[in-house]
């Protein structure tokens, strides 16, 4: 039986996928698994029991990601299961920023009198915008949102140009053909009229829009962020529309640096807000976080390697350990000490973590807790799991 906490409003559509044979939700202070959404565990304990946490989204901000490795806790997210509704709002946003539908609409809400209609047509050129189709636009970081994205611009008469060193090659396969390929983020800036960010925040990535950046941009153009606010420099932002170098910028994360300011469209992060994909995470998050506990698999993980292999044996051992020489050696060393024969094994690494999954043949449950204690032993390694089929 295995324990899971939950955070947040989890779509009961994933939940359910919990079984009540194998699974108990908050139903105590010792999970095995946590699914989450904005609920921030930066600064919690983790207890031992702790072997894996799901969270229902692509961002894992909210995780203390370095302190779970340490701990040997395997951190799951779900990429693409919100990556329509991020997709179709950034085209709204995109529309927004061509025409001042909103200001429009604001502007109608003041009218009265019976002639109203007249005032409408007197007034509405003040309202006049421009067309996206025909228009080039850039995509930076060709994920499931960026792909989505760069489809749907081709398919609205855009011309469009996107730039991802790192793109997969499933990714690849579902871009159309006639998006352009760039070769750098230089390239995309000096030609597209509305550019769209969607990589990661990390060490390289934090502020990347600065005042450099931005000086690559036409004059005209619109930046749109609806990954994360921390990609963007703030100062150098209101400096570039202060100054007109750019047009305008439309983000989905609120600061109060950027409110009250014409040139700047803030959305209260709706993303991802709503119904199909809360229940599209909630789902995904689920099957992840199941698929692990019951099989050991692991499969969009943020801070191990992905690892699925069939489990034709009736026992399996997953140890996760340090990176370190001669760790695969030991661990079978050690089971060759009580005979048990290896049936199959699969060792992946990632960064300073590796991950490995043995399975064996019937074994008398007294020498697999000597096996296991003896592992723990073993300097790097971090925790062992048996699991029986």
């Amino acid at each position: 039986m295995f324990e899971i906490k939950t955070y947040n409003a989890i779509a009961p559509e994933g939940l359910n996928l919990l079984n009540a044979d194998q699974f108990v939700l908050n139903s105590g202070a010792n999970p095995d698994g946590i699914i989450l959404r904005s609920e921030k565990l930066h600064g919690m304990e983790f207890p031992e029991s702790l072997k894996g946490i799901a969270r229902a989204g692509a961002g894992v901000n909210n995780v203390p990601v370095e302190e779970c490795s340490e701990a040997g806790v395997v951190v799951f997210n779900t990429p693409g299961a919100n990556a329509n509704a991020v997709k179709e709002l950034v085209l709204a946003a995109m529309i927004m920023a061509a025409r001042p539908i909103k200001e429009g609409m604001e502007w109608v809400q003041t009218l009265s009198g019976d002639d109203v209609e007249k005032q409408v047509e007197k007034g509405k050129s003040q309202f006049a915008g421009t067309e996206i189709s025909g228009k080039t636009l850039g995509v930076i970081g060709l994920g499931a949102i960026g792909a989505m994205l760069a489809n749907d611009g081709f398919r609205l008469g855009m011309e469009v140009i996107g730039y991802d060193p790192y793109v997969s090659v499933e990714t690849a396969w579902n871009i159309n053909r006639r998006v352009q390929k760039a070769s750098s983020i230089a390239e995309v800036l000096a030609k597209a009229d509305y550019i769209s960010i969607h990589v990661p925040v990390n060490a390289e990535t934090k502020g990347m829009v600065d005042a450099a950046f931005l000086a690559q941009m036409k004059e005209n153009a619109v930046l749109l962020n609806f990954a994360r606010g921390e990609l963007v420099n703030t100062a150098d932002m209101l400096a570039a529309l202060k100054e007109k170098s750019i047009r305008k910028y439309v983000t989905d994360f609120a600061d109060e640096a950027l409110l009250h300011n014409d040139a700047i469209i803030v959305l209260p992060h709706l993303g991802a807000s709503t119904e199909e994909a809360e229940v599209n995470c909630a789902i995904m998050a689920a099957q992840t976080l199941k698929y692990f506990l019951e099989t050991g698999n692991i499969v969009n993980s943020v801070n191990f390697p992905g690892v699925d292999i069939a489990m034709q044996s009736p026992i399996r051992l997953t140890i996760i350990n340090k990176n370190i020489p001669n760790m695969v050696g030991q661990i079978s060393s050690g089971l060759a000490k009580y005979f048990i024969n290896i049936e199959d094994i699969l060792n992946r690494s990632r960064g300073n973590y590796a991950y490995t999954v043995i399975d064996i043949a019937e074994t008398d449950q007294a020498i697999l807790d000597e096996v296991v204690e003896n592992f723990k032993k073993i300097d790097g390694i971090v925790n062992v799991r048996i699991i029986r089929k």
